[in-house]
C-alpha cells in the first residue's frame, strides 16, 4: 500500500538533513582542527574546546562502561522513527510544530551518527562565567533544543489563540 507523501513533508526532512550535515561537517571541522580539551577562546565566556561526551545530556552516564552507548543510540533512533511520522502527521494542521519537529529530528540524528560511528558525541561549544562551565554543547543539540522551544511557543499560541476565538 503506497500513499502519496506532501511536498511540504519532504522539505521538512530536507531541513533535518540540512541540520544533520552543519552538524557533522561542524564536528569533522573542529575534531580535526582543535586539541583535545584545550579551549580556543573567542569571548570571556565563549570558546571552542573539543571533548567527547560518552553519556547523554550534560554527559549523564558517560562512565558506565560502555553500554550506554547502544542503549542511547536505540533511543535516538526511536526517536526519530516517530519524529519522521509526527512530521508527516502534522504539517499540513501545524506547520510550526512539524518545522521544530523537523530541527529535533536533525540533531537526534546528527548524535546518533556520532554515537554509532565514533561511539560517543563530539561536543565543543562552551558557554560560562567566571568559573561556573554550562555543559559542552553542538549544533545537534542546539536544534533540539531550538525545535523544543519553538514547540513550546507553538503550545502557547495555540492556546492564547483557542481562548481567543
Amino acid at each position: 500500500m503506497f500513499f502519496k507523501i506532501p511536498r511540504q513533508v519532504w522539505l521538512l526532512y530536507l531541513t533535518a538533513l540540512i541540520v544533520v550535515a552543519l552538524d557533522q561537517l561542524s564536528k569533522m571541522w573542529i575534531s580535526h582542527n582543535l586539541v583535545y580539551a584545550e579551549p580556543v577562546n573567542f569571548t570571556n565566556f565563549f570558546n571552542f574546546t573539543l571533548l567527547h561526551n560518552h553519556g547523554a545530556a550534560f554527559s549523564f552516564l558517560s562512565d558506565a562502561g560502555g553500554w550506554q552507548r547502544w542503549f542511547f543510540a536505540v533511543i535516538a533512533f526511536v526517536v526519530s522513527a516517530v519524529l519522521v511520522m509526527w512530521i508527516a502527521r502534522v504539517v499540513v494542521s501545524s506547520q510550526r510544530e512539524a518545522f521544530a519537529l523537523s530541527f529535533i529530528l536533525g540533531g537526534a540524528l546528527g548524535n546518533l551518527v556520532d554515537r554509532v560511528v565514533l561511539g560517543h558525541v563530539v561536543d565543543f561549544i562552551v558557554v560560562h562565567y567566571n568559573d561556573n562551565f554550562f555543559p559542552a554543547f553542538n549544533l545537534a543539540d542546539s536544534a533540539i533544543t531550538l525545535g523544543a522551544l519553538i514547540l513550546i511557543a507553538d503550545m502557547f499560541l495555540k492556546k492564547e489563540m483557542k481562548s481567543n476565538a
